[in-house]
């Protein structure tokens, strides 16, 4: 398996990362949700490389096959992932692609770093700007239910995820895509990961308010959501994402769950074809 190394700056530490990289052309790096890995992006990433595009698709530190610190989830430190990767590859003209959690880190490298090597930006199913419910956030997720989902992953991590599955889908609406294979493989992704970074990084996407960022986006970017998911709601994110950022195109996929990439993958990865060939 093919890896770069980030340097892991506040504590001197080495971290492997694990990339595929398929197909030539432009760039397009896709980033995973939580608590999954690279291996989410299975109907996508032969969608991309058939159009003609290059696609790398790597695992976030702690999940996959990547290394598993014990320290370093906050989206500053994923960024640095981030760039090291593009470095090491020496990838130019990129077009980022965030599912999830993933959109924080497309988010966190434009403010880091600007729009250096980067083409584009694409936002699936997204986190930004702001997961918890606060008084200018209303629509948001309540702080109980975020620390039932942390007392739940201390407690019974595995178990939880297991239901955690079953809502990313929407699962009783897509039973004839979202199987109960489906959903065991999932969890078996989703467990194996290291139980440190599982906790870590819930606390990134919970606790992140992306919202003085989004004046950082300046490439032209692809909103996708579906307006049924349970995980991230539709009007705490992408509603709102989609009225800050300049230069965007925002799609809403009627019925779609969170993990749309899978349940609406023929919707998803024509809308994102068509803006990668624009």
């Amino acid at each position: 398996m093919p890896f770069i190394e980030t340097e892991d700056i506040q504590r001197g530490e080495n971290v492997y990362l694990n990339y595929q990289d398929y197909g030539d052309g432009q760039p397009v790096i896709l980033i995973h949700g939580w608590p999954l890995s690279h291996k989410m992006w299975e109907n996508q990433v032969q969608a991309i490389v058939d159009a003609g595009f290059r696609c790398i698709a790597y695992d976030r530190r702690g999940f996959g096959d990547s290394d598993r610190p014990y320290h370093n989830y906050g989206y500053t430190s994923l960024a640095r992932d981030l760039r090291a990767l593009i470095e090491q590859l020496d990838l130019r003209h990129c077009v980022l692609v965030g599912f999830s959690m993933g959109g924080g880190e497309v988010v966190r490298y434009l403010s880091m770093y600007g729009n250096d090597r980067i083409d584009k930006a694409v936002l699936v199913s997204s986190i930004i700007p702001i997961v918890k419910k606060t008084e200018n956030n209303p629509d948001g997720v309540p702080e109980d239910k975020l620390d039932e989902i942390m007392e739940a992953l201390k407690t019974k991590r595995v178990t939880f995820l297991g239901e955690f599955s079953k809502q990313f889908y929407n699962a009783s609406d897509y039973k004839d895509t979202v199987t109960e294979q489906v959903l065991k493989y999932d969890w078996t992704i989703a467990s194996a990961a290291s139980p440190r970074a599982t906790i870590e990084t819930a606390k990134a996407w919970a606790n992140t308010d992306f919202r003085p960022e989004l004046r950082n986006v300046n490439v032209p970017t692809l909103i996708v959501h579906g307006d049924a998911d349970q995980i991230v709601p539709i009007e705490t994110s992408s509603d709102q994402s989609s009225k800050e950022i300049r230069h965007n195109k925002y799609i809403k996929i009627k019925g779609a769950p969170h993990g749309l990439f899978l349940t609406h993958k023929e919707e998803l990865n024509s809308a994102i074809i068509d803006f990668l060939r624009q």
